[in-house]
C-alpha cells in the first residue's frame, strides 16, 4: 500500500477541485505536464513580491537575495539527483533545450564517419537534435529498435555501438510506452568504446528515486513542469570534467570570463551554459517542487504509481476491444499507459472522455516512430502521478465503456 495519504496530498493542488463539463476533474495527463502544489505557487509569488531582481549582477539587497535563492535551487536539484556538486547542474528552459545544448556542444568535434546512436523509443526532442547534428557534420545516425513487448532491442548492441560511436542518447523512461529502460548494459558498452552517454530523464526524474552517479551516464536532461514545478525551467546535469571540456552553446551575458574586441574566454560551468538572464523565479519554483517531492519521498511516490499502473493495466485489459501498448506488468514500467480502442480514433476517445471530466492525451505524443512501430497513427495515453487514485482509473474505464457505446450505436 502507499506510504502517504493521497487525499491529503490532493488538498495541496487547488486545480484538482475543479469541475470539467459538470464532472469532477480527473487529470490523467501528468506525463504531459503536472499540476503545481500551493507550496510551489506560494514560493514563486513570494519571490516576485519581495525579492525580484536579476542574479549574479548586483550587490544590492534584492540582487543578493535573488542570487542566493537561485543558487539554493541549484543545490536542491543537485542533491535531489545525487550529483557530486551543484556546479554540475545547468539550468535550461526545458529538456529540449538541454538536449540541444548537448548536441551542439558535444557535436562541435564530430566529423564525417563518426556515429550517434539513439533509439526508436525516443521523444522527438531526442531525435531531431541528433538528426540536425548529423546533417551538419556528416556523422551517421543509428538506433536501437523496439521489441513487441515495448522494450529496447539490445540484441545487436555490439554491432550498433562501435569504435565509430561518439555519442549515445537514450530515453530512460518512455513517455508513450511507460517502459523504464535498464540502461546499464548500454552505458557500459558505450564507455567501452569511449562514447559519451546522455539520458533523457524527463519522465523518470519526476517519478523514480534516481542517482546520477549510480545511473552511470555522462549527461542527463529533465524538465521542471513534469515534476510539480513551473514551465520554462529544465536541467542538464553533466559530469564536472565533461562539462569543463564542452564549449558554450549560446553567447551573451554571464557566461564569460573576459571579453575584448578580439577574443572572449568563458566562465566555468554551469555559468558557461547559462547565457543571459535565466528563468529565476522558475528555478526557485523548481527548488520548491524538489522540496515537496523530497518531503513525501520518491520511493513512496514510485510505489504509489506502481499500484495505480498495475490497477490500470488490469482494468483496461478487462475491456473488450482495448489494446494496451508496452510492458504488460507494472514491473519495469512507469505510470504511463497508452492504449487503443478498436475502431475509434484516439481524438474521438479524448473528446468523449473530456466530456466526462477525464483528461487524457491523444495523438502521437511527440514519439511518432513508436506509433509507426506498433502500426497505429496515434494512441490514447493516461498518465498518473502522486495525486491520482484508483477511483480515477475507474472513471477512465467507465469513460472508455461510454466511448464503445457511442461508437457501437
Amino acid at each position: 500500500m502507499s506510504t502517504f495519504d493521497v487525499a491529503k496530498v490532493r488538498e495541496d493542488f487547488p486545480i484538482l477541485g475543479r469541475e470539467i463539463n459538470g464532472h469532477p476533474l480527473v487529470y490523467l495527463d501528468s506525463a504531459n505536464t503536472s499540476h503545481k502544489p500551493v507550496q510551489v505557487l506560494d514560493v514563486m509569488r513570494s519571490y516576485w513580491e519581495r525579492s525580484n531582481a536579476n542574479v549574479s549582477r548586483s550587490v544590492h539587497t534584492l540582487g543578493t537575495e535573488s542570487t542566493t535563492a537561485y543558487e539554493d535551487a541549484r543545490a536542491k536539484v543537485a542533491a535531489f539527483i545525487g550529483a557530486r556538486s551543484a556546479d554540475e547542474v545547468v539550468f535550461t528552459k526545458n529538456s529540449s533545450e538541454a538536449i540541444n545544448l548537448a548536441a551542439h556542444s558535444l557535436g562541435a568535434s564530430l566529423v564525417a564517419g563518426d556515429e550517434v546512436v539513439i533509439s526508436e523509443m525516443e521523444h522527438h526532442s531526442n531525435i531531431v537534435p541528433w538528426q540536425l547534428l548529423c546533417e551538419r557534420t556528416g556523422a551517421r545516425l543509428r538506433w536501437f529498435g523496439i521489441t513487441d513487448d515495448g522494450l529496447l532491442d539490445e540484441s545487436g548492441i555490439s554491432a550498433l555501438i562501435t569504435e565509430q560511436t561518439k555519442i549515445v542518447s537514450l530515453v530512460h523512461m518512455s513517455n508513450i510506452l511507460g517502459t523504464i529502460n535498464d540502461v546499464s548494459r548500454i552505458v557500459a558498452r558505450a564507455h567501452e568504446v569511449g562514447a559519451v552517454v546522455l539520458l533523457d530523464c524527463s519522465q523518470s526524474v519526476p517519478h523514480l528515486p534516481l542517482n546520477v552517479v549510480e545511473l552511470g551516464a555522462d549527461l542527463i536532461a529533465f524538465t521542471g513542469h513534469k515534476m510539480l514545478g513551473p514551465t520554462g525551467i529544465g536541467v542538464l546535469w553533466g559530469r564536472g570534467t565533461l562539462l569543463a571540456e564542452m564549449p558554450p552553446f549560446l553567447g551573451g551575458g554571464s557566461m564569460i570570463e573576459t571579453v575584448t574586441m578580439e577574443h572572449t574566454t568563458y566562465a566555468a560551468p554551469p555559468a558557461r551554459f547559462e547565457a543571459g538572464t535565466p528563468p529565476i523565479a522558475e528555478a526557485i519554483g523548481l527548488g520548491a517542487a524538489v522540496d515537496y517531492l523530497s518531503g513525501i519521498g520518491m520511493t513512496a511516490i514510485h510505489e504509489h504509481e506502481m499500484e495505480l499502473t498495475g490497477y490500470a493495466l488490469k482494468t483496461l485489459a478487462g475491456i473488450d476491444g482495448v489494446r494496451v501498448f508496452g510492458p504488460g506488468t507494472p514491473d519495469g514500467r512507469g505510470g504511463t499507459v497508452s492504449f487503443d480502442v478498436a475502431g475509434v480514433h484516439p481524438h474521438d476517445v479524448g473528446q468523449i472522455l473530456d466530456g466526462l471530466g477525464v483528461e487524457v492525451r491523444v495523438g502521437h505524443h511527440c514519439a511518432r516512430p513508436v506509433c509507426a512501430r506498433f502500426g497505429v497513427s496515434s494512441m490514447t495515453r493516461a498518465s498518473f502521478y502522486l495525486y491520482n487514485t484508483t477511483a480515477e482509473i475507474d472513471a477512465l474505464a467507465s469513460g472508455v465503456e461510454q466511448v464503445k457505446k457511442v461508437f457501437s450505436s
